[in-house]
C-alpha cells in the first residue's frame, strides 16, 4: 500500500490564528485539492490526521467539522480522486490526551486502520508538532512551506525532514 498521511490546517487549506470554524471559512490551498485527486489516481491513499482543538474549545461543533470533511471529499471526488480515512483530535493543547500532535495517537489510528507500519511513511504538515509526531513513529516528516511552514522552517526543524514549496510539489515528487 501507499500510504501518505497529510495535516490539514495550513496543508490542505488555509489556516488563521484565529481557527476555521465554519465551512464558509474552510478554503482549500491552490493545487491542494487536485494534489490529492492526483495521487490517488496515481495509487496512493490520502490519510488526514487534524489537531482541532476549536471543538474543545467550543468555537464550533462536530459537525461542523464532519461537514468541512465531507466538502473536501466532495471537492476530491469531482477531479477523480478520493481521500481515506480522516482522524482527528477534538481536545484542547492542556488536556493531556495521546492523539493530539506531535503525540502520535492520530498516526497509530491510521496504522491501524490501514494495518501498516508507518516506517518511511511521509507524513506531510507545516508545524513542529507535525514533524515531531512523525518522528515519533518513525515516519518521514515532511514540511510544506505553507500554513506556519515558514514560520516552522526559520525555528528549525528535524535534519531528516524533506521540504516542498506545497503540497502540489510533494505529489509530483511522489507521482514521477
Amino acid at each position: 500500500m501507499k500510504l501518505l498521511i497529510l495535516d490539514r490546517d495550513g496543508v490542505i487549506n488555509h489556516d488563521s490564528d484565529a481557527y476555521i470554524k465554519s465551512l464558509e471559512e474552510w478554503k482549500p490551498i491552490a493545487g491542494s485539492i487536485e494534489a490529492i485527486a492526483q495521487l490517488s489516481k496515481a495509487g496512493w491513499t490520502v490519510a488526514v490526521a487534524t489537531n482541532q482543538s476549536g471543538i474543545a474549545r467550543g468555537y464550533y461543533p462536530l459537525s461542523t467539522l464532519d461537514a468541512m470533511h465531507a466538502h473536501l471529499r466532495a471537492l476530491v471526488a469531482e477531479q477523480g480522486g478520493e481521500v481515506g480515512l480522516i482522524v482527528h483530535c477534538p481536545h484542547g493543547p492542556d488536556d493531556g490526551c495521546a492523539c493530539r500532535k506531535p503525540q502520535p495517537g492520530l498516526l497509530l489510528a491510521i496504522a491501524e486502520h490501514y494495518h501498516v507500519d508507518l516506517t518511511d511513511v511521509w507524513f506531510v504538515g507545516d508545524s513542529k508538532g507535525d514533524l515531531e509526531a512523525a518522528l515519533t513513529v518513525h515516519a518521514q516528516p515532511v514540511l510544506v512551506k505553507t500554513g506556519k511552514g515558514v514560520r516552522t522552517l526559520e525555528k528549525g526543524i528535524p535534519e531528516t525532514t524533506l521540504i516542498f514549496d506545497d503540497l502540489a510539489a510533494v505529489a509530483r515528487e511522489l507521482i514521477q
